[in-house]
This record gives structure tokens, sequence and C-alpha cells, in this order.
């Protein structure tokens, strides 16, 4: 299969995106977050071939991409006043919301549950797409099952060349890590993964507590103890055992730091921001790269424990999970 390069810039082109998504077709694009493998939403076919050309377990929940917050009952039912004044707040934006699915949603799409992700992508040309065409579309991370999301076409073709119809080219996007989660199933409204839009900012919304416990066994998108990973094993070191260790590292070492390095190092150096927001935007081009140069590993120094800091920490546990175990 010959993978078509789109430009979001051109309407033409957004056009024959929604087409081929019309058509059953799978076509990467730009969201806010990062790059999504979009299927019509409404055709169980389709969406099954997101599992194929991924190699994702088909009990992996997806989330659904709206064009506009009314469409919610359109995918959901029984859905509290909570869900309504969040996305009045947040959408187009990057939280997902998890609900209680609808009758008539397949269970392609919720992996068999009986609830469902929905929310409403910022990106203009996403959104364009659409409300253009009246869709809702399946779009889990643009990159084969278990490897680094993501953000910009060149990362998409490097995993999915040849296994999907057409990428929609939307620059490097915005955030870099994956949507927040929260889930208003239950009683209290619960952070089931971390992202852009923190739980102070949800509490501020409804007034009332959010829960974000660290563990839990609610079955959601990028939720499997292995993930975002890069090819090289990737460990993380907090900011003193890096200093200690790096005095032996070798040349074939990547490191991403905040903290400055000592000139005499041979190590691949590939510094991070130390605001959290832009060191989230380029972390996964970031191991991307290191990945391209082909080093051996990578070395991460871990950054500061805090609420701005709760969705890097949360990529980085899961991308370094088989190397520190």
């Amino acid at each position: 299969m010959n993978t078509l390069i789109l430009d979001a810039q051109h309407s033409n082109d957004i056009t024959l995106a929604g087409q081929l998504l019309r058509r059953g077709k799978l076509v990467a694009v730009p969201t806010e977050t990062v790059y999504g493998l979009a299927a019509d939403a409404s055709q169980p076919d389709a969406v099954s071939a997101i599992f194929a050309a991924k190699g994702r377990p088909a009990d992996h929940p997806l989330i659904v991409h709206l064009h506009s917050t009314k469409a919610m009952t359109d995918w959901a039912c029984d859905i509290p006043d909570s869900a309504w004044q969040l996305a009045r707040a947040f959408w187009p934006g990057p939280l997902t919301l998890l609900l209680k699915k609808a009758n008539h949603v397949s269970n392609i799409i919720t992996g068999g549950l009986d609830s469902i992700g929905l929310r409403m992508p910022a990106h203009p040309a996403l959104l364009s797409l659409l409300r253009q065409h009246q869709l809702a579309v399946a779009a889990p991370s643009a990159n084969r099952y278990k490897k680094l999301s993501p953000t910009s076409c060149e990362q998409v073709l490097a995993s999915l060349q040849g296994r999907i119809a057409a990428v929609l080219d939307g620059g490097f996007c915005q955030h870099g890590v994956e949507s927040t989660i929260v889930d208003l199933t239950g009683d209290t409204p619960t952070i089931v993964r971390a992202g852009p839009v923190k739980a102070s900012q949800l509490a501020a919304i409804l007034q009332r507590e959010i829960a974000q416990p660290a563990q839990h066994q609610v079955k959601v998108a990028g939720n499997v103890e292995a993930h975002y990973q890069p090819e090289a094993p990737l460990i993380c070191l907090d900011s003193k055992q890096l200093a200690e260790s790096i005095g032996n590292a070798t040349a074939d070492i990547a490191v991403l730091h905040y903290s400055p390095l000592p000139q005499a190092c041979k190590v691949q150096s590939m510094p991070m921001a130390q605001n959290a927001a832009d060191y989230a935007s380029a972390l996964y081009r970031s191991l991307y790269l290191a990945d391209k140069a082909g080093v051996s590993q990578i070395w991460c120094e871990l950054p500061p424990q805090s609420e701005d800091w709760l969705a890097v920490h949360d990529r980085l546990r899961r991308a370094g999970f088989n190397a520190n175990s």
C-alpha cells in the first residue's frame, strides 16, 4: 500500500482525508496531543483495521473524537452534568471523558467494556475535517503498539508507512503527550490517565474533589505497564544518580537532561526544557531522534515531582518499564 502524504494547510487535502475515512480507510491525523490513527467510528470493519495496522490487542479500548460537544449524545448515555461542565470548559482540547456507552456503540471501539472515551480535538485541520464530513473517528496514537507515540508526520511514516492509506501532515503537535482521561462513570470524578489538563483545573470547574490514584484497574487507552517505548532501552535517573553516572557514559548513549552536563562528557546530549509543558512537547520527538541516531541506551534525568509533571512521569515510567524491571 502506498501511503499518501496530505497537507493539512490545503483544504482539498483535508477533504480528501475525509473522503478516505468515509470509504473505510485509515488516515493518520494531527491532533494537539499526538498524531492519531483515525477510522470512521461508525464503521466497525474500519475500526477493526486500526488494531491490525498497529498490532494492538482487540480488548484495548479506543477514544472517539467528536466534531462538537452535542455529539456526545450520539455515543454516550446517562451523561452526567459534570461531563457537560467539563466539555464546555475544556473542549476542544486535550481532555477525554470516560462515560457510559450508548447501546448501539460497537464493542470493537470499547474493547467490550460498557464505557467509552470521548473528546473533541483542538487541532484546526482535524476539527475542520470532522465538521465538514460530520464524522466521529476512533483514533489511538498512530504508531505500532507500545512504541513511541508520534508528534510529527515523519514519525508516523517511520512506524506505519505502507500500512495505512494516508497521513494528514499538520506539523508538530502542541502538547506532545496524550490527553488526560477523567472517569465520570462513578461517584467521584477520577483521572485515570495523566495528561495536559490537571486535577486542579478540573476541580476548579466542578467545585469538588478530583481523585487521581497512582494505580488503578480501569482499562483505558495507554494504560498498560510497558508503553510509549523507544527502541533503545530507556533508563530513568534522578539528578544525583545522573551526576554520579555521567562520567562513565560512552558516546553511544543519549542523555535527556535539564541539569547542566560536564563539558567533557562524551554522550549525545539532548537537553530538555525545564518547563513541564515544553518538556512534554519535546519528549517523544527527543526519544525518536535518539533512536534515529542509533544509540545503545537513552538516559533520562527525572524531572521534579509535582502536579505539573505527572503526565511526563507517567510516560517515562511506562517507556522505561522493561529496562528498569
